[in-house]
């Protein structure tokens, strides 16, 4: 049996989860359901639900994160449905998971290695391959203990899988080793990714971000036919996909649709991403969706300006665009989400309703980023004149023996290279807004 054809075996393989969620003073539930979430990522590995359990804390215990009280508890549900793993909504210490499984003698599994897990079966490329095995290794290296108890069992199903599964039997050195060397790989794949995007600087390129699950491929195929998988699961979507959308009255931009995002994403997971997520990093416009419709709009909101904060792109334009509103059951929440965000667009992907209001948003944000300039320069100079005509709006233009004097709205990030000997570049005051 191939690596590829075990790993869909395993995950579609229904392991019965018990699932815990703990709410702390600093970390309180983000919905009246505190195990909505949770519940999604297990069916979204594979998993069948049995149980389910959650509690209000001040601190947590060292040794087990939950109390004596809970933790009796935690054994008697085990045993009753008959368990195959745990799965915690919180992220846990490698002394908390060792505590806990010896104490319910099955799998457990915290928040961030469920994640991780998910990518795992997801993963197809090469590079998504390469990015999914280093962020598990880098969780699994202080975890090695642990990890040779449950594996060691010779098990499979849920946190088990995945391109690095092979590596976790091996010593720390060894580990440390592979560590280095997929650093290696991944830094290639990046300086190769780095070097694709900025070979189309001179295209305008959108990128659509968003909580996983909000509809950014749904998107995607309605704005560019591109044909995309499209599945009601939490992140569908690993690789980049780029696809023109041609605007009217406008011309062809670059939209790209990328890996969804989730509160607490694990750091391991968004650096050996970097080179996936290298088109939001250098996209000059930003399509936030969200998802109109969930109870954690709001949270979903901050959890994904967060992680645009820690990729350095919280200074990108950005357009805030409110889709499934097909959902929405009582139209205030649509109104309070408006009066919260004013300038935000309301959709619904999959019946195409708000796409034309999308793209006027689109023109207008992407017209702010233009620049009036008169160019002057030698009519001898075919290639200022060549891509001036390719990259920008054309409004006046005069030759006159050997000069020639353009007036022209451009990219102002191609500004800089309109430069050069015997060209003159005046910026109008007639800036287009």
């Amino acid at each position: 049996m191939t690596l590829e054809a075990s790993r869909d075996q395993l995950t579609v393989s229904a392991e019965k989860a018990f699932l815990v969620s703990v709410s702390l003073t600093d970390r309180s539930f983000s919905s009246q359901d505190p195990l909505e979430e949770i519940r999604g990522l297990a069916s979204s590995a594979g998993a069948v639900v049995v149980g389910e359990m959650s509690q209000k804390r001040h601190d947590i215990v060292p040794a087990t994160y939950i109390g004596k009280g809970k933790l009796d508890e935690l054994l008697m549900q085990v045993e009753m449905t008959n368990a195959d793993v745990v799965l915690f909504d919180n992220d846990l210490s490698p002394a908390q998971i060792r505590n806990l499984e010896k104490a319910t003698k099955i799998k457990v599994l915290d928040r961030s290695e469920l994640i991780l897990d998910i990518f795992a079966s997801r993963a197809r490329t090469v590079e998504s391959r390469l990015q999914v095995e280093l962020a598990q290794l880098e969780y699994a290296l202080p975890r090695l203990k642990r990890m040779w108890t449950h594996l060691s069992r010779i098990a499979a199903g849920i946190g088990m899988r995945g391109p690095g599964e092979t590596q976790l039997e091996e010593d720390r050195r060894i580990v440390g080793y592979r560590i280095r060397d997929l650093k290696n790989k991944l830094h290639e794949v990046q300086a190769r990714k780095e070097r694709e995007v900025q070979s189309r600087q001179s295209e305008y390129t959108i990128s659509l971000v968003g909580y996983t699950n909000a509809g950014k491929s749904t998107l995607m195929n309605a704005l560019t036919g591109a044909g995309v998988a499209v599945e009601d699961r939490l992140f569908s979507t690993l690789d980049t996909r780029t696809r023109q959308w041609h605007l009217k009255e406008w011309g062809k931009v670059l939209l790209s649709d990328t890996v969804g995002f989730i509160r607490d994403l694990p750091h391991h997971l968004i650096a050996s991403f970097k080179a996936t997520l290298e088109e939001t990093r250098q996209a000059k416009l930003l399509l936030h969706l969200v998802d109109a419709s969930s109870p954690q709009v709001e949270d979903h909101i901050t959890s994904v300006k967060k992680v645009l904060t820690d990729l350095k792109c919280d200074q990108t334009p950005t357009l805030l665009v409110f889709n499934k509103i097909d959902k929405i059951v009582d139209d205030s929440i649509l109104h309070v989400l408006l009066a919260r965000y004013p300038k935000a667009v309301t959709i619904s992907a999959a019946n195409n309703r708000g796409l034309v209001q999308l793209r006027e948003a689109v023109i207008s944000a992407l017209s702010s980023e233009f620049v009036m300039l008169k160019v002057e320069a030698s009519c001898g100079n075919g290639r200022l004149l060549a891509y001036l005509a390719s990259n920008a709006e054309i409004i006046r233009q005069e030759f006159v023996e050997e000069k020639a004097t353009l007036v022209c709205s451009v990219p102002k990030h191609l500004v800089h290279k309109l430069e050069g000997p015997e060209v003159t570049v005046t910026i109008l005051n007639n800036v287009v807004e």
